[in-house]
């Protein structure tokens, strides 16, 4: 990997692109570092501490979170309205047609409106997190002109980072949304690394070494997971028009293990985090009603019981949900039959469906198992240590390793591009 990267240096143009990129990354980090103002730090670093919703959700926001910055929302606003315009694909076939048949032109109006949908989901996220927020006693100034200001400052904040991410993406090196989260994951890194050894207990060396291991072979877990993916073997038919001859050729149809990457988990944290901000809009109309939900739901989420069994099922439910979203055998297969593509042994048209259906399931079934650990992985490493400080987090974990995989092969794709050029 370091070798490939030294080689992308030497081409200036590369080079460039990096530079850039690396720029705008630093650009993020310093507005992540601009806080709010009225806010009590003290007491939102102790929240963030005892609260692993909030944070899970800094996770996603690039850091940005747990200084409650100008862009504390960070792509989070634009990821849900990404999410929520592909689950409109299956209720409006206009939509549906745009993502999927009518090439990049498509996939760019589709994502603009993914951009229109950003701009009022952030100022409802930015409200109910500021009002959640204020009563644990997190500001020391709150009025309708300071929530006001804040959540047009949240929300202007998260549309400059999208506007960033696109900047990014335009690079070709990278995808610029996941570099935003991969940079604040990668930023926090010096942080716990100190805390860590100031926490050095030398009583229990061996555990962690046994975490040391552990923290390994999760690693390689997760990069075995991602590049999995199982190869199904498609024929081309020969085709002759005019004098010349087409098909003939055979190729495969990647299914990759963990076809849905992240998605399940932010779907998982978003629900998961609805019933406290539920609580908030309940309470402005009755207290008593909206405390007692607000009891319940801290009974259950600080239960590490019932809040990892409950999350390990959402990210599984979510990852079958969310494969069936976005890989549709049904259309797969009138793809490969117009294309004149079948898989050796299965007729096409409806027999190729179930066929595809039927193996994407199983593959799933794996995918979605490994997500649902990797999702509970802090709390395990919790238990089985006993060390509250030692823990392994494993949605960080897998966001990181899929990023810095997704962007090698970019960097090696523009590098392939410049050689075979470079030969003519």
């Amino acid at each position: 990997m370091l070798d490939r990267f030294l080689s992308a240096w030497k081409i200036p143009e590369i080079r460039n692109k990096i530079a850039i990129i690396a720029g705008l990354l630093v650009a993020f980090r310093v507005m992540a570092n601009i806080p709010l103002p009225g806010v009590d730090h003290a007491r939102l670093l102790e929240l963030f501490t005892s609260n692993q919703l909030l944070g899970y959700l800094n996770v996603f926001s690039g850091g940005a979170l747990n200084n409650l910055s100008i862009v504390m929302l960070g792509v989070g606003p634009y990821i849900t309205a990404t999410i929520v315009m592909q689950l409109l694909t299956m209720v409006f076939p206009t939509l549906k047609v745009l993502y999927y048949e009518e090439g990049a032109m498509g996939r760019a109006k589709f994502n603009r409106y993914s951009m229109y949908l950003t701009i009022p989901l952030g100022a409802l996220q930015s409200y109910g997190l500021l009002n959640l927020l204020n009563r644990q006693g997190i500001f020391t100034d709150f009025n309708s002109y300071t929530i006001i200001t804040n959540v047009i400052i949240a929300t202007a904040g998260s549309m400059l980072l999208v506007w960033i991410g696109n900047l990014i993406s335009k690079q070709k090196i990278g995808n610029g949304v996941s570099l935003i989260i991969f940079a604040g994951i990668v930023s926090s890194l010096p942080q716990q690394i100190q805390t860590a050894i100031a926490a050095y207990d030398p009583t229990v060396l061996a555990t962690y070494a046994a975490f040391l291991i552990l923290s390994l072979v999760i690693i390689a877990a997760v990069v075995f997971v991602t590049e999995g993916e199982r190869k199904v073997a498609v024929s081309y038919a020969k085709r002759v028009r005019g004098n010349k001859m087409f098909g003939g050729v055979s190729t495969y149809l990647p299914l990759r293990v963990n076809q849905a990457g992240v998605m399940p988990i932010i779907f998982a944290i978003s629900l998961m985090l609805f019933p406290q901000f539920f609580a908030q809009i309940v309470s402005a109309f009755s207290a008593d009603v909206g405390g007692k939900i607000n009891e319940w739901v801290s009974y259950a989420f600080n239960n590490q019981l019932i809040y990892g069994a409950l999350y390990f099922v959402l990210v599984v439910v979510f990852t079958f949900f969310y494969t069936m979203v976005t890989f549709d055998p049904k259309e797969i297969s009138k793809n490969l039959q117009q294309a004149g593509g079948f898989i050796p042994g299965i007729r096409p048209g409806e027999p190729t469906t179930i066929f595809l259906s039927r193996l994407l399931n199983r593959i799933t079934f794996f995918g979605a198992v490994f997500l649902g650990f990797v999702a509970v992985l802090p709390n395990l490493t919790q238990g089985l240590t006993g060390i509250q400080r030692l823990s392994i987090g494993g949605t960080a974990l897998l966001i990181v390793v899929s990023v810095a995989l997704e962007t090698m092969k970019q960097i090696d794709s523009q590098l392939i591009v410049r050689e075979y050029d470079s030969q003519f």
